[in-house]
């Protein structure tokens, strides 16, 4: 994927006394008095910044926060405290600025933060009025926020479209890197593992898999549906079989290319739902009408652990089990290994995937740890990703 990178930008000395306009994604959780409880992607952004402060650039940072009204700002919308947290890690206070539309004054070697752009009157529509006044703003626009790649806001797509220089940073440009390696031209075996509560939310995703990978895992709920195509009891389990056409149809996509969808020969049950249910491992021939399936069997994960080491590329999405109890950890646990000691090229997203990897302590262990969410899915889904497509634009024209 042909983009021009924000370092090569520098390189040129393109940024040296330029306004650079960082899009970054600054959307942290906090508690109920406003405090951050995670500044993960806050620090993501630091190397960006830095890189526009060390090459001379007078510096404008925005990202949204929370889902604000359009033209009626409040308080809570305030990204206050990610200017006071961003300014803790670069050693330098951050001005907040609001009302910023029309015009913002920094010099270069300064950095100021636009208050939450999502308060904008036209940034969710990315209405050309506004996009052309944030281009306006800038000499060159950094997107580097890959968690709103999906969308074609005011922020993230339309500034693209009208400033001098638009440019993908480093955090976006590191996942278009990983997404290439992965999907685009992956070493093979090639393995994915999707896993989920509900067929439904992932059907496309699985259907466009099926036409590219080596090996489909699918865990959670959804291996349950896929059980059940495949003829089996899965008692009380969470499925939906009103989507077995279409389990079958990816499993036969799949097998009429030489490659298979793995169905569970052994799982964990229980008769609960509940953290202190007693587990019991079965045969997945053996479920009861009153089993409810919340883990695979140590069987089944041994035997794909062992494909997994053996593959060339891995892409990880969702636990297979429920991880978050301890009963019913063992398969997350053995996988999550498994992709860690794998010599593959692995990437992984997704929140509860990044939970896992936390858990376990295996996030120097993975390839590339994408935290984009709803981004990540929509390319392995297949889709041109907004901001992929007008930044790829840009660097032809």
């Amino acid at each position: 994927m042909k983009v021009l990178r924000f370092a090569d930008v520098i390189a040129c000395g393109s940024a040296k006394d330029k306004r650079v306009f960082i899009r970054a994604d600054l959307n942290v959780p906090q508690d109920n008095a406003g405090n951050i409880t995670e500044d993960t992607r806050i620090r993501a952004s630091v190397p960006c910044i830095q890189m526009a402060l060390a090459a001379g650039a007078a510096v404008m940072v925005t990202s949204h926060l929370g889902r604000p009204t359009e033209g009626a700002f409040k308080p809570a919308d305030s990204l206050a405290p990610v200017a006071k947290r961003l300014g803790e890690l670069l050693g330098r206070e951050v001005p907040l600025l609001s009302n910023w539309v029309d015009g913002v004054t920094v010099a270069p070697g300064q950095i100021v933060m636009l208050e939450n752009c999502r308060v904008n009157v036209g940034e969710k529509k990315n209405t050309p009025e506004l996009a052309q006044k944030l281009a306006a703003l800038c000499d060159v626009f950094v997107h580097d926020a890959f968690g709103t790649a999906h969308r074609a806001e005011g922020t993230t797509y339309g500034i693209a479209q009208y400033a001098p220089i638009a440019c993908a940073g480093p955090l976006l440009a590191a996942e278009i890197d990983a997404i290439s390696k992965a999907l685009a031209n992956p070493k093979r075996p090639l393995v994915a593992i999707v896993a989920g509560s509900k067929v439904s939310s992932k059907l496309s995703i699985l259907q466009a898999l099926a036409k590219n990978v080596d090996q489909l895992i699918v865990g959670g709920g959804i291996a349950n549906t896929f059980m059940l195509a495949s003829g089996l009891s899965i008692g009380k389990s969470l499925a939906e079989p009103g989507l077995l056409d279409d389990a079958k149809a990816v499993i036969a996509a799949m097998k009429a290319r030489g490659a298979e969808v793995p169905i569970p020969t052994d799982v964990v049950t229980a008769k609960t739902f509940s953290a202190d249910a007693v587990a019991t491992v079965k045969q997945a021939t053996d479920v009861a009408d009153d089993d409810l399936i919340l883990d695979i069997g140590p069987v089944t994960a041994a035997r794909l652990a062992e494909q997994l080491k053996a593959a060339g590329s891995i892409v990880w999405n969702g636990p297979v089990g429920v991880f978050e109890f301890a009963a019913f950890e063992n398969g997350t646990k053995v996988i999550a290994h498994a992709i860690a000691a794998s010599s593959a090229f692995s990437i992984a997203g997704g929140g509860d995937t990044l939970a896992a990897i936390a858990k376990y302590g295996l996030e120097q262990d993975v390839g590339y740890i994408s935290t984009g969410g709803g981004a990540f899915l929509e390319v392995l889904e297949g889709k041109t990703l907004p901001a992929f497509e007008i930044l790829q634009k840009r660097a032809t024209t």
